[in-house]
């Protein structure tokens, strides 16, 4: 037996989970209480990333590239789209696809022009 899944409205602008659609919501996803209580997780977990990296942003002389705060943040937000895009509705998959932030996974973008030979010249 299909463990009942109920559709919720997603805004990862302003961390929101609704059960109706409106302005704000980005993103349909379809969730039983088990994948409800995860995503409340993830956005929770992105909170707290959030805030990490906004202390650490004064912190003078420190790169980016050696910093674990932009990291980690960037990490729980590529995590928190992987969940979305495997609970949304198709809407919900291309517009994430549409959003490129998958390739982040694969991609760090190294290859822009400003790294100017692939790697970044502070590391």
């Amino acid at each position: 037996m299909a463990i009942p899944r109920t559709p919720y409205y997603v805004s990862v602008t302003h961390r929101l989970i609704q059960e109706t659609p409106n302005d704000s919501t980005e993103f349909e996803v379809l969730l039983d209480e088990e994948d409800l209580a995860q995503l409340k997780d993830k956005i929770a977990g992105l909170d707290d990333e959030d805030e990490y990296t906004f202390k650490r942003a004064p912190v003078p002389y420190k790169s980016a590239d050696h910093d674990e705060a932009p990291n980690q943040f960037n990490q729980r937000l590529t995590e928190l789209y992987v969940f979305l895009y495997r609970a949304g509705s198709e809407r919900t998959r291309k517009a994430i696809m549409e959003m490129g932030v998958l390739n982040n996974l694969s991609n760090m973008d190294y290859n822009d022009p400003g790294y100017g030979g692939g790697s970044p010249l502070n590391k």
